[in-house]
């Protein structure tokens, strides 16, 4: 059985339980290594018991352990869903990553919002319910580095209670600075945690940069970030499964060394952008509702997000499955909410509903939309 321990780095961690090893029990895994994954308490499942769960075998019987992710769900965090909106607020970037919509060489519309534009922006999502905003900008270290971060931050904290960043990263010292500036959440995406298929894929740049990335979340939960998110992109490496497992073994690791900080996972695939990128690895929705309930029988009291990128019907199908954090009305240009198209946005959105019409229809299967489940006072 692997174990994970908490006196090494992440970084470490993975190097350390033979990924490639477990990843090939996620094809081979028999029916009695599914029942015996099934069989096992919640927080007692192992990467082996995850691999099982992904198998091919296990997806013969999708409607029992879909079964069992539900009442896991429901027991752990009751019939309810996380509302957020993304704001992007810039799109210069220096790095090259060729799946990205966002590239610098990619001859798109630029633009990033002044200070006075993202409040704009963070207004127009405030009327429409939302209390936490997850800011997101390209990677660029001048133009939208953490000075600019820190006056965004503080102006929008006097707007949203619960801001969150899924940027560059920094080191824990501008993580320090981000918190104090209202930061209460990190999200970084590995986007694929294969160091050969991460090299291919990031040819220029800081986020050529594979540990540094890698160990950002933990520099963020040592600078006190209250909310850790880690993800993959599928699509960018097969077999995909691999990837699951790496992200699941990552949000098991924060949990287990940042117990007072709330974990969030994402596995989100590929969407259309001006990269061009044809995604490497295929994802049915069958397979992807199959990893969903997998990651909820693995991490139990993980956040799971399910964003826009997926459809309409597809995504209220997942939520019952394990999915606690969705966004809505979701726009990915810079500007987007007050003057949608002025700049190129990084993928194309596919749930299109506005934010009222998911929440309507996320009351319509019985669950609550809980816009705001934190407040900066409760820090103190």
């Amino acid at each position: 059985m692997t174990t994970l321990t908490a006196d090494r780095t992440f970084s470490e961690e993975l190097d350390a339980i033979g990924l490639r090893d477990i990843a090939s029990r996620s094809v081979t895994a028999s029916e009695s290594d599914v029942t015996r994954a099934l069989t096992r308490g919640a927080g007692e499942r192992d990467l082996e018991d995850l691999a099982a769960l992904l198998s091919p075998a296990a997806g013969a019987r999708l409607e029992e352990i879909a079964q069992a992710a539900h009442r896991l769900t429901v027991r752990r965090f009751g019939k309810t869903v996380h509302m957020y909106a993304p704001i992007y607020l810039s799109n210069e970037c220096l790095t090259t990553c060729t799946y990205c919509g966002f590239a610098k060489d990619l001859e798109i519309v630029r633009r990033t919002l002044t200070v006075a534009e993202a409040v704009r922006e963070a207004e127009a999502l405030t009327a429409h319910g939302f209390r936490h905003l997850l800011l997101l900008t390209g990677e660029h270290q001048k133009i939208t580095g953490v000075d600019y971060l820190e006056q965004a931050l503080r102006a929008l904290s006097r707007v949203v209670p619960q801001l969150s960043i899924e940027v560059q990263v920094w080191s824990e010292d501008e993580y320090r600075r981000l918190v104090a500036a209202g930061c209460d959440g990190v999200v970084i995406y590995q986007e694929t945690y294969d160091r050969a298929a991460y090299r291919d894929y990031h040819v220029a740049g800081r986020k050529r940069d594979y540990d540094w990335r890698l160990e950002g979340p933990e520099r963020a939960g040592r600078a006190g970030i209250r909310r850790l998110g880690v993800g993959a992109l599928l699509g960018l490496h097969d077999p995909w499964r691999e990837e699951v497992i790496a992200t699941a073994a990552h949000a098991r690791f924060l949990t287990h060394r940042f117990w007072r900080s709330e974990v969030t996972v994402s596995v989100p695939r590929i969407r259309p952008s001006a990269s061009g990128y044809v995604p490497r690895a295929d994802v049915s929705d069958r397979e992807l509702a199959q990893t969903i309930c997998a990651l909820r029988l693995f991490l139990p009291d993980a956040g799971i997000v399910m964003s826009s990128r997926e459809a309409a019907g597809f995504r209220d199908a997942l939520v019952p499955l394990g999915v606690t954090h969705t966004s809505a009305g979701s726009h990915t240009e810079p500007g987007g909410y007050t003057e949608p198209d002025a700049a190129e946005g990084q993928f194309e959105v596919n749930d299109t509903r506005t934010p009222r019409q998911v929440a309507a229809a996320l009351s319509g299967i019985g669950y609550d939309v809980v816009w705001k489940d934190w407040d900066g006072v409760l820090r103190a």
